[in-house]
């Protein structure tokens, strides 16, 4: 008789979102003449921009002659797409990063949820704590998190990294007693917003080079980076390619959401002993995928062109906005807020002692507005809150105004 993978078995719950999506479900059907302005799920709402749609006119017109018609793309990606990722996400920056050690997929999401799959089912995972779930729960999907406390909502073989106000939503480094083998950052963060300077990261690739650890850099909000010292890439830090690995995503920065293209960056002298890790995701990348549409990554290119470059800094601007919006409306209210600055999420700490989720039942119900609780992210976002800039500027106006109304 066949057997399933008992791990999925023990993830407690549905994911993070899908939970929401049934509360807010139920919500609706009971009060069709509602109207609820969604700030939950970063999802954009702003439309492709010019550069980039001519770009998918013009690739499907190609796709349509027998002269110009593209099958499988090549493993890693089209050439044309890489060499505008290293020329412009990384060389224009002055790190040193080859189009060869650049691998185009579909996004993010399922590269920091695969990219596990090459390391060993003994290492130890540290995690920021509040951390977005695909990162814990593709772990405890592999058998690498041990057992879960139900109280504490804590795994017993992942070292979280609390990120509290005290230490301004920056993990601190691992104590001794611990020592992480592979160890996830997000920086802009996701869910608080939080960012760190370049020396604070230099420590962390020092860390990691000194304990022979991976870390695996989320930098998918990285064009709402907007002060000077807080690095793009973690390769802006010395020593970083022995020790780094880089997801990237078009998703907030061209409104890929929808269309789907993300990459990851894994140098070619990151290894283990002898064994290159860029061959490694080679091998499992040529294996399991079959590679972005050649269309999509046509239109990828386009994000680095003139016009797109020009185009998308009004998208993020616009979120920005949104972003701004949200966080002096709460903090005049008297919220206490995070965030916002460098990045489109803001982080707020539920009022009068309400939980995450008794906070967010407040909003959905009261005031008809969507947002994410902190809980859902890890124990320490207990009793926090996040909102999302990506809304049209009218439903953001509108929902932080009915949010000001709420008296506690």
């Amino acid at each position: 008789m066949f057997r399933i993978n008992e791990n999925y078995i023990k993830l407690p719950g549905s994911y993070l979102f899908s939970t929401i999506g049934k509360k807010v479900s139920v919500y609706s059907t009971a009060h069709p003449d509602k109207k609820i302005i969604r700030l939950g799920i970063g999802d954009v709402t702003l439309p492709l921009v010019p550069a980039v749609t001519e770009a998918l006119h013009g690739a499907v017109d190609e796709m349509g002659n027998a002269e110009t018609f593209r099958g499988y793309a090549p493993d890693l990606g089209y050439e044309f797409l890489r060499k505008a990722i290293a020329d412009n996400d990384y060389r224009a920056r002055g790190c040193d990063i080859d189009a060869d050690e650049i691998f185009i997929s579909d996004g993010a999401k399922c590269d920091t949820g695969n990219i596990q799959e090459i390391f060993s089912l003994d290492n130890r995972v540290a995690v920021c704590d509040p951390v977005y779930p695909v990162y814990v729960d593709s772990n405890v999907m592999a058998g690498r998190t041990g057992t879960y406390d139900s109280e504490r909502e804590t795994w017993s073989d992942v070292i979280y990294m609390p990120c509290t106000a005290e230490n301004r939503f920056a993990p601190e480094l691992p104590g001794e007693s611990r020592t992480p083998d592979l160890i996830y950052l997000c920086f802009p963060n996701n869910p608080t917003g939080a960012t760190i300077t370049r020396a604070q990261l230099q420590e962390w690739v020092d860390y990691a080079q000194k304990k022979g650890a991976v870390i695996l850099y989320d930098a998918a909000y990285e064009a709402y980076i907007s002060e000077e010292d807080v690095p793009h890439s973690i390769y802006e830090c010395e020593g970083a390619k022995s020790c780094a690995i880089e997801f990237r995503s078009f998703s907030k920065n061209a409104g890929f959401t929808g269309v789907r293209l993300g990459f990851t960056v894994i140098p070619k002298e990151l290894k283990c002993g002898d064994v290159s890790l860029h061959a490694l995701w080679a091998r499992r990348h040529g294996t399991k995928y079959n590679g972005a549409p050649y269309i999509v990554q046509r239109a990828g290119e386009a994000v680095y062109s003139e016009a797109g470059k020009a185009q998308l800094k009004e998208q993020v601007a616009y979120y920005m906005k949104n972003a701004k919006y949200i966080f002096n409306g709460l903090k005049e209210a008297g919220y206490t807020v995070s965030g916002g600055v460098n990045s489109p999420y803001i982080w707020l700490k539920t009022p009068k002692g309400m939980s995450s989720w008794e906070f967010f039942d407040c909003l959905l119900e009261q005031v008809n507005v969507v947002g994410t609780p902190g809980s859902g992210f890890g124990p320490s976002g207990e009793g926090y809150f996040r909102l999302t800039a990506f809304g049209s500027y009218e439903n953001t106006v509108e929902a932080v105004d009915r949010i000001r109304t709420l008296q506690f």
